[in-house]
């Protein structure tokens, strides 16, 4: 852990194209620890190809991530997580014939240590950390009002229920930054309300920086403390929710130019 910068995600000029489409264009950001920052732009601006830049979907052309100070390019996604980067998806990707609980408990596996042996063998060490991230994975599943559908198909939870699962299933690999990719995608207005109860929560409680895409203005300029805008996958505007809502670049984006 590096206690020297107050950065806890830095993204430095990071960039990529598909064929001669560039995707996203030196895309920097440094978000610090407990940061609540935000990342919109119209559809198409590629902001979610930035999250795959992220999390080792996609590997930049150039440019780098850290997190905590530690390099992430070039790092699988499953390994990009173990540094402390973890993620939900635009679509829901639960496994749906896992139960509720076993969909948490994968998550808290990406800290489990046990031996190829202890496993077949079911040694004491095995057994004691398989009750511990049972353990773990019902507090997270309680703090998101989920404990009591534990054994119930994850595929047969109402959708915001859903949502708070995916989150929920993030949260135990334990991450120094989360990343959310429009959670309150499908939400009524009453749940959006509750899903901002619910980030801020998880900020304060996981001591976590969160990043945010999400279409929904109301939320962001609720939750966000900054904001990033991109079009056509360069980077138009940052700031404070007010700056950027006013900034002409931003209007010019959202609605167009007589």
């Amino acid at each position: 852990m590096n206690d020297q910068s107050p950065y806890v995600l830095d993204v430095d000029e990071i960039s990529i194209a598909f064929g001669g489409l560039k995707a996203v264009q030196s895309f920097s950001m440094r978000i610090p620890r407990q940061g609540l920052y935000g990342l919109i732009g119209p559809n198409g601006a590629g902001k979610t190809t930035c999250f795959n830049l992220l999390t080792g979907v996609y590997r930049p052309d150039k440019g780098s991530v850290r997190v905590d100070g530690e390099p992430l390019t070039g790092l699988k996604p499953h390994q990009i997580a173990a540094k402390g980067l973890s993620r939900t998806f635009q679509n829901i990707r639960l496994f749906g014939e896992l139960s509720v609980l076993d969909n948490v408990k994968l998550g808290s596996h990406l800290r489990g240590s046990h031996s190829l042996g202890g496993t077949v063998l079911r040694s004491a060490g095995y057994i004691g950390q398989e009750r511990a991230i049972e353990d773990r994975a019902m507090d997270l599943l309680s703090i998101f009002n989920l404990a009591g559908r534990a054994q119930e198909q994850a595929k047969n939870l109402p959708y915001g229920d859903q949502r708070r699962l995916e989150i929920a299933r993030a949260l135990a690999t334990e991450p120094k930054v989360l990343l959310l990719d429009e959670p309150a995608a499908g939400m009524n207005p009453q749940e959006k309300i509750e899903l901002r109860t619910l980030i801020r929560q998880v900020r304060e409680r996981f001591k976590v920086a969160i990043l945010l895409i999400e279409h929904d203005m109301g939320v962001v300029m609720n939750l966000c403390e900054h904001i990033t805008v991109l079009n056509f996958g360069e980077t138009i505007a940052r700031g404070t929710p007010e700056a950027v809502q006013n900034d002409p670049k931003v209007v010019e984006a959202y609605l167009g130019t007589e």
